[in-house]
């Protein structure tokens, strides 16, 4: 019996390529009490690679943190068994806007301590005590008022290329980070303003507003779908848009473009630009943004170091490697003291 990926990404591109089938990209979580993540997780690993699921999805005691791309046409194989998961059914599935047939290539389902890391040891904190969902037009309403504070609880990589208007955007590497610099920061306002808080698919935002409860604010709300539903609400009731630029993603896509609007800059050169790469030097794969001038002129590397690095003999760079752990960049995103126009 499977219960393990047997396929390099470059096989299954391949396959994908060969097949020539339609996919959806689409995420949900959930979060709920699971007895044994390791029994559930084998369980959907074998049904998932019979309905040629791919994905990066994380389970725990907590709860389930799924993002994945399943074939269009086995998209109702797909619905009907999550139904018969007594704590996903009727789970909302956020089905991105743009749809890439190899935002996946491998199916990846593992076992974590939490599906979103918070480095919390609160016994008494209950996830499950959240905040007020709130769609497109609530929440279009809400940020109108001047009761209210707007955060995003994403990472600064990801605000950097998108975000709503007037929201505040903490300069930080980790969700945990977010928590404890956005409660000293609204600490007088815990009963006299409302607190609302959105991220991509909504994840985030829901452990959050259970914390910010749990920390004593009376007001708190979450943009229920995250970003990528309130995009596709937006659209379809012919509401006003106030996000600006692209909602970045977890996926071989890395964003989507909202709207038209560039609000970042080249890492490099400073001009604007809002695309994310990861240096080809395998020994660093810092994530940045390039824009294609500076992409062709460094060699799609961060630095000139890199760029000489990996202009050598493939042999050669992997002895250069061999015996050393992964860069600690990889973890930085967009933080380098050789990137001149970081944030």
């Amino acid at each position: 019996m499977q219960l393990y990926n047997k396929l390099s990404a470059q096989e299954r591109a391949q396959l994908l390529d060969d097949a020539g089938e339609d996919r959806l990209t689409l995420s949900f979580y959930q979060y709920a009490k699971i007895g044994n993540p390791e029994l559930f997780r084998n369980h959907l690993f074998i049904a998932w690679d019979q309905l040629e699921v791919l994905g990066r999805i994380y389970v725990a005691n907590e709860g389930i943190n799924a993002q994945l791309s399943v074939p269009a046409t086995r998209f109702n194989e797909f619905k009907n068994f999550l139904d018969g998961i007594y704590f996903l059914e009727g789970v909302r599935l956020n089905i991105a806007i743009e749809h890439d047939t190899k935002s996946f290539l491998k199916l990846k389902v593992k076992v974590r301590d939490k599906i979103v890391a918070d480095g919390l040891n609160d016994e008494t904190f209950d996830v499950t005590q959240k905040g007020i969902h709130v769609d497109a037009q609530k929440f279009n309403d809400l940020i109108s008022d001047p009761n209210t504070v707007l955060v995003d609880m994403r990472n600064h990589y990801e605000s950097e290329i998108g975000h709503f208007k007037g929201a505040v955007t903490p300069d930080v590497d980790t969700f945990r980070d977010s928590l404890d610099i956005i409660e000293e920061d609204l600490k007088e306002h815990k009963e006299d303003k409302n607190l609302v808080m959105y991220c991509t698919g909504g994840i985030r935002c829901e452990k959050a507003s259970a914390y910010y409860k749990h920390k004593g604010f009376k007001n708190v709300f979450q943009l229920e779908g995250g970003i990528i539903e309130y995009s596709r609400q937006v659209e379809n009731l012919q509401l006003e848009n106030k996000f600006i630029g692209k909602n970045f993603v977890f996926d071989h896509r890395r964003a989507e473009k909202i709207t038209d609007d560039v609000i970042a800059k080249c890492h490099q050169c400073g001009e604007a630009c809002d695309t994310h790469v990861n240096c080809d030097n395998e020994a660093c794969h810092l994530l940045f943004i390039q824009c294609t001038s500076c992409a062709e002129k460094m060699d799609n590397c961060c630095s000139q170091e890199c760029k000489e690095v990996n202009a050598l003999p493939h042999e050669e760079q992997k002895a250069l490697r061999k015996g050393k752990h992964n860069s600690n960049k990889i973890f930085k995103k967009g933080r380098s003291e050789v990137l001149k126009f970081k944030i």
